[in-house]
């Protein structure tokens, strides 16, 4: 009697057994199944990202400092673009690529700094290669340093910004018009407080002043857009600058990354465009987004260059922006040491 008492318990007490069995095995399962996927999206993600050698070494190159500089690009590449979207984005047609931005981000344990560089700063460009083909070396001169990016790209822009400033760039990234207007359009637009009301012809930007959420066409003209500014390129850098917090600060939200119906569209509207170099990987952008965030959230810098002189005449005749030689080392010393980075105006 108590035997078969003992079977039928025992007989019982297996369906609950292989209840537990089944819920620990969609658990596994449901686990591993998130787990491929993130891996997935991460090798997908991280394949998108378009690589170059623009950090080679060269003799006299800056030993490598404390921290981590990136020098961020923002060219005014046409790649991707139809004819209709030149005309409906006011970028007009161009061949190549020039830069309409430049800036630098320092990440230190002192603080985290982005730093404007003027497009039309007066500095000695190196000696480098002519990339027409004929095989010839251009000599060392000075010009403005967009010239930099027109004559050799990013390698010879990195270069021109090393020898300057005496410091070592770690990472670099470049996004063209495409890339910019798909990153903005893809996050769904960026929460921008335009300080006046701003319309401008020629970047067809037409905004009311107020708190409004500007699309990538708005975006693209509000950081291009400079005539109805009486510093015009240094006040388009501050709006550089302002936007590109605002827009790593919507990138980077948890409900940006945690929708898949935004982050996927972001990676690849983003990533498409993005030139990086060899080293840098997406946890690279991923920690200069939130370099980015922090520093427009209160924790770091935002500076321009310490300029001497914004209306250098050159011998040539144009105008120019000279540098400040003390502050500007001053500056540039202190990411290089990861130091504090001085006020300077």
């Amino acid at each position: 009697m108590v035997l078969v008492v003992a079977e039928l318990a025992d007989l019982g007490a297996r369906p609950r057994r292989s209840r537990k069995k089944i819920v620990g095995y969609s658990v596994l399962g449901l686990v591993l199944a998130l787990l491929v996927t993130m891996v997935g999206t991460y090798f997908w993600a991280d394949g998108k990202l378009h690589h170059e050698n623009v950090l080679a070494d060269y003799p006299g190159r800056p030993a490598a400092g404390k921290g981590t500089n990136w020098l961020i690009v923002g060219s005014d590449s046409r790649a991707g673009l139809t004819e209709a979207d030149e005309q409906n984005l006011h970028t007009g047609s161009a061949e190549g690529k020039r830069s309409d931005s430049m800036m630098i981000l320092h990440i230190g344990d002192n603080g985290n700094t982005l730093m404007s560089i003027p497009r039309d700063s007066w500095v000695q460009i190196p000696a480098h290669q002519d990339t027409s083909g004929s095989g010839k070396t251009v000599p060392a001169a000075t010009h403005k340093i967009n010239a930099a990016f027109a004559a050799g790209g990013g390698r010879l822009l990195v270069q021109t910004v090393e020898t300057n400033m005496d410091l070592r760039i770690d990472h670099y990234a470049e996004i063209g018009f495409a890339g910019f207007v798909g990153l903005v359009d893809a996050v769904g637009g960026v929460e921008m407080t335009i300080d006046q009301p701003v319309k401008d012809k020629d970047s067809g930007l037409d905004l009311q002043a107020g708190t409004q959420t500007l699309n990538g066409k708005q975006a693209l003209a509000f950081v291009r857009q400079r005539h109805q500014m009486a510093d015009q390129d240094l006040g388009r850098m501050r709006n550089q600058q302002k936007f590109l917090g605002a827009l790593a600060k919507q990138a980077a939200s948890p409900t940006t990354l945690l929708n898949p119906f935004t982050f996927y569209p972001l990676v690849s509207a983003g990533l498409d465009t993005v030139i990086v170099d060899d080293d840098a990987g997406l946890t690279d952008l991923g920690s200069m987004f939130l370099a980015m965030k922090g520093v427009t959230g209160g924790d770091g810098k935002t500076i321009t260059v310490p300029i001497g002189n914004p209306d250098y005449h050159t011998p040539t005749g144009e105008s120019a922006v000279k540098w400040d030689p003390a502050k500007s080392k001053a500056v540039f010393d202190a990411m290089k040491n990861d130091t504090a980075v001085p006020d300077v105006k």
